[in-house]
C-alpha cells in the first residue's frame, strides 16, 4: 500500500466521523467502533438504556453513507417473513397467475434492527443467515444481499419483560458489542442547544458502496506481525476455562470466546491502524478493540452472576495478564 492510498483511507474515515459529529455529541468510542466494524465487514450490537442515542447514531451513519437504509422495529408479533420477504401471487398479462418474490426490509445495505431482543427466537434467527452468509432463503430459493451489508442491532439491558435473550450463536455473529452510556454534563448541554434551538444540523453524504468496498479490501491487506498474532491468540485462549486459565476465568467463566473473537480483533485492529495512518497493527490497536470484540462471547457462570462479576471485568484482568 502506498502513502496515497493510506491517506485516502484515513481521510475518508475522518470525514465520516466529522459528519456524524455534526449530529451526535460525544459517544466517540461508539462511533469509532461502528466505523471499524463497517470497514471490517462485520455487524454491531448496541446496548444501552432508552434515550442515550442508539437509534440516532445509526440513523446518522446511514445519512452519511450513500447506501440504502432500512429500519426493522422488532416486536413480539414480528414474523420471519416480515424481515426476509415472501412470495406473493400476481396476475400475469396473459391472465395466468404466478408467484413472485417480494423482498423484505433486510434487502438494504445498512439495517437498523431496533430492540432486537423484543422479537421471538424464531424471528431473531431469520437474521442469522443474512448476517453470516449475506443471503436469505425463502421457499427453498436463496437470494443474495447487496454489499456492503451491515446489521446494527439495539437492545435495552434493563427492561426484561416481553424480551427474549439473544442465543449465543447469534451473539457470536456480531463483531462488536458496544455499550452506549449517558452523556456528560457538557455533552448534555450541547445536545440541548443543538436540539432545542432552530433546526437540527444535517450531515452530508460522504462515501458510498464503491469506496467502502475498496476500504474493506485495504483492511484485508494490512499485515499482522507474528508477535501481535500470538498476543491475540493467547488473549482469546485465556478466556477458555481450562486448567491453565487464570483464577478469574476458572471461577466465573462457563464458556470462552470462539475463534470468531480472534477474527474480530484482527480485522478491527487492522481497520483501526489504517484510520490512524499506519500500515501495521500495534498491540495498542489490539487492546483497544479487545473489549467490544470479546465481552459478548464470554458466557459467565452462575457464580459470576451471584457475585456481580461482569465480562468487562474479566477481560480487563486478562488484558493485564496476557503477554507477561
Amino acid at each position: 500500500m502506498n502513502e496515497e492510498r493510506l491517506h485516502w483511507f484515513r481521510q475518508n474515515a475522518e470525514r465520516v466521523k466529522a459528519e456524524i459529529g455534526k449530529v451526535i455529541v460525544g459517544q466517540e468510542d461508539v462511533v469509532e467502533g461502528i466505523l471499524l466494524c463497517l470497514l471490517a465487514g462485520g455487524h454491531v450490537l448496541l446496548e444501552g438504556v432508552p434515550g442515550v442515542g442508539k437509534t440516532k447514531i445509526v440513523r446518522t451513519l446511514s445519512a452519511v453513507l450513500d447506501l440504502k437504509f432500512s429500519r426493522i422495529q422488532f416486536t413480539p408479533d414480528l414474523m420471519p417473513a416480515d424481515i426476509t420477504g415472501t412470495e406473493i401471487l400476481i396476475e400475469n398479462p396473459d391472465g395466468g397467475r404466478s408467484f413472485r418474490f417480494q423482498p423484505g426490509p433486510i434487502f438494504a445495505n445498512v439495517i437498523l434492527a431496533d430492540e432486537i431482543n423484543r422479537a421471538t427466537p424464531r424471528t431473531q434467527s431469520a437474521l442469522l443467515e443474512a448476517m453470516q452468509e449475506r443471503q436469505v432463503t425463502v421457499s427453498g430459493k436463496s437470494y443474495k444481499l447487496d454489499e456492503p451489508f451491515i446489521v446494527l442491532a439495539t437492545q435495552n439491558p434493563i427492561e426484561m419483560e416481553g424480551t427474549y435473550t439473544l442465543p449465543e450463536a447469534q451473539l457470536d455473529r456480531f463483531t462488536f458489542k458496544l455499550k452506549v452510556g449517558y452523556s456528560s454534563h457538557e455533552e448534555m448541554r450541547e445536545i440541548l442547544r443543538r436540539t432545542t434551538y432552530g433546526e437540527e444540523p444535517t450531515p452530508e453524504r460522504v462515501i458510498g458502496a464503491e469506496e467502502i468496498m475498496e476500504m474493506r479490501k485495504l483492511v484485508r491487506d494490512v499485515p499482522v506481525a507474528t508477535h501481535v498474532e500470538d498476543y491475540i491468540i493467547n488473549l482469546v485462549r485465556m478466556t477458555h476455562p481450562s486448567q491453565d486459565a487464570p483464577d478469574i476465568v476458572r471461577s466465573y467463566v462457563e464458556y470462552g470466546s470462539s475463534v470468531r473473537g480472534a477474527q474480530a480483533i484482527v480485522l478491527t485492529a487492522k481497520a483501526r491502524a489504517l484510520c490512524r495512518g499506519r500500515y501495521n497493527v500495534s498491540l495498542d490497536d489490539v487492546r483497544s478493540v479487545a473489549m467490544p470484540a470479546l465481552r459478548h462471547r464470554i458466557i459467565k457462570s452462575y457464580e459470576a452472576e451471584v457475585e456481580g462479576i461482569d465480562a468487562d471485568r474479566i477481560i480487563d484482568e486478562l488484558l493485564e495478564r496476557v503477554g507477561r
